[in-house]
C-alpha cells in the first residue's frame, strides 16, 4: 500500500511540474519582453541584447485614418468630409459609431496572422487626431469609464506583441494638419505651423495628444517607435527654406515634448521631399532617433541615389524607408536590394486596400475588386452603411491575394 501512495505521489510531482514548466513556456515562447525593447546604435537599431534589427514590416493604411482611394465608400472624399457628412446626417454619437464599425473590421486579428505568417516583423499604423478627439478644440473622446480612449491602439500594441511583432505608432494627421494633402485627414488645409493664435493651440492639442501616447506606452517593448508626423508640408506650394524652418520648428517642439514623459522609444522624423529637410541629428541634441524618407518615384538610379545620399548626410543615425512603391521603371529587385544593402529598415504601403484595381495591384498585399461593398455616404442609410462597413470588409470575407507578396516581397524576408 505504502509502495502504492509513493508511486501515486511521485506521479502527481510529476504532472504539477510538468503543467508549470508547460505553462512557463506557453508565458515565454510568444511575446515581447524588456530584452526587446528598441533603440539605435550609430546606424543601428538594437534591441537590449545588443541584436541588430532591421525592421521589415507593411503600412495598415486605410485603417484608422482613410483615403478614398484605398477605401470602401463613394467619390472622392477624405476623411474629414466623410466623417462631417456622417455627423450631419445621423449626429455624432451615430457618425462615431459607423466609424467604429469600420475599424472593427478592417484590420483583425486574422490580419496579423497572416502579416506574421508572411515574416514581416512590424507594423506602421497610421492615425489621426480625431481618433482621439471629436474636433479640433480639443473634446476628448472618453471611454465607459470616463477616460480618454486610446482602446484602439491598446488593442493593435497588445495583439502585434504577442505575435511579436513591433509597433511604428504614425500620427498621420495631426491637429491643424501638417500638409495640404489629403491623406493627412483634410485636404487643402496646413494649420499647425501658422503663427497665430490658432497655429499654437493646435500645436497645444498635438502636444498633448503625444504627451497621453508617450506616457501610456513608454514601458511597452512593443512600440518600435513614435511617428512624429506623416509628410510634413507635403504638397504645401513653398520652398526648401520655409519647409525646413517649418519642419525644424515642429519637430524640435515634439521631440521635446515626447521626451518630458519617455526618454526610452526610438523617435523617427521623416525627410519630406529631399535628402536636406532634417537638421543634422548631434547638432540639435536628439538621442535615439530614426530618420526616415518616403520614395515615389520612377527609376532604379534615383532611388539608389535617393538612398545613399540620405544615408550619407545622415551619418550618425539609422535610416528607415517608412513607405515606398517603384513608379515606371523602378523595379522592386533593385528597391529592396538597395535599402538590404544601406541597412535601412522599410515598409511597405500597404497591406490592404479596395476598389480601383487593387484586386491585383502591388500597391496592397490584400485586395478587392472595385465596387465591392462601397458605400455612399451621402444617401445610403445608417444601416446600409453599417452592412457594407461591417464584416464584408473583413479580409477572409471577400479579399484576395495580389501576387505582389510572393511575386516581389518574399523573397526578401
Amino acid at each position: 500500500m505504502k509502495t502504492l501512495k509513493r508511486i501515486l505521489s511521485l506521479i502527481l510531482t510529476l504532472i504539477t511540474v510538468f503543467s508549470v514548466c508547460s505553462f512557463a513556456f506557453a508565458e515565454s515562447a510568444t511575446g515581447f519582453t524588456d530584452e526587446d525593447f528598441l533603440r539605435t546604435k550609430g546606424q543601428d537599431i538594437v534591441n537590449r541584447k545588443g541584436e541588430k534589427i532591421q525592421l521589415k514590416g507593411v503600412n495598415l493604411g486605410a485603417w484608422m485614418i482613410w483615403e478614398d482611394w484605398l477605401c470602401p465608400y463613394e467619390e472622392s472624399l477624405d476623411h474629414y468630409t466623410v466623417l462631417e457628412i456622417l455627423t450631419e446626417r445621423f449626429g455624432e454619437e451615430k457618425a462615431y459609431e459607423l466609424m467604429d464599425t469600420y475599424m472593427d473590421n478592417w484590420i483583425t486579428e486574422y490580419d496579423l496572422d497572416e502579416i506574421k505568417s508572411m515574416g514581416f516583423n512590424c507594423v506602421r499604423v497610421p492615425f489621426w487626431f480625431r481618433n482621439f478627439y471629436y474636433d479640433d478644440k480639443g473634446r476628448k473622446i472618453l471611454d465607459e469609464n470616463g477616460e480618454w480612449d486610446f482602446s484602439r491602439l491598446d488593442w493593435v500594441i497588445s495583439e502585434c506583441a504577442e505575435r511579436e511583432i513591433y509597433v511604428v505608432l504614425d500620427m498621420h494627421g495631426a491637429v491643424g494638419y501638417q500638409s495640404d494633402a489629403p491623406h493627412n485627414g483634410k485636404k487643402g488645409e496646413c494649420g499647425l505651423y501658422d503663427d497665430t493664435e490658432q497655429g499654437e493651440r493646435y500645436r497645444e492639442l498635438t502636444d498633448e495628444l503625444w504627451t497621453a501616447i508617450a506616457s501610456r506606452y513608454k514601458d511597452e517593448p512593443a512600440v518600435a517607435m513614435y511617428d512624429l508626423l506623416n509628410e510634413p508640408m507635403c504638397d504645401v506650394d513653398a520652398g526648401e527654406i520655409e519647409r525646413r524652418i517649418n519642419n525644424e520648428m515642429i519637430y524640435t517642439r515634439l521631440y521635446d515634448t515626447v521626451r518630458k514623459v519617455d526618454d526610452r522609444h526610438i523617435i523617427t522624423m521623416e525627410c519630406i521631399w529631399t535628402a536636406i529637410a532634417l537638421p543634422q541629428a548631434w547638432l540639435k541634441g536628439w538621442d535615439n532617433v530614426v530618420f526616415q524618407v518616403h520614395f515615389y518615384n520612377n527609376s532604379n538610379f534615383i532611388f539608389n541615389l535617393f538612398a545613399w545620399f540620405t544615408k550619407f548626410i545622415y551619418a550618425d543615425v539609422p535610416m528607415m524607408m517608412g513607405e515606398f512603391y517603384p513608379h515606371q521603371q523602378t523595379t522592386w529587385e533593385n528597391c529592396f536590394n538597395t535599402l538590404n544593402d544601406a541597412n535601412y529598415s522599410w515598409f511597405l504601403w500597404t497591406y490592404k486596400a479596395t476598389g480601383h484595381g487593387m484586386w491585383e495591384s502591388d500597391w496592397c498585399i490584400k485586395g478587392s475588386k472595385d465596387g465591392f461593398h462601397r458605400a455612399d455616404v451621402r444617401t445610403d442609410s445608417y444601416e446600409e452603411i453599417a452592412r457594407k462597413w461591417g464584416e464584408c470588409i473583413r479580409t477572409e470575407n471577400g479579399f484576395q491575394d495580389t501576387g505582389h507578396y510572393d511575386k516581389n516581397v518574399k523573397a526578401y524576408l
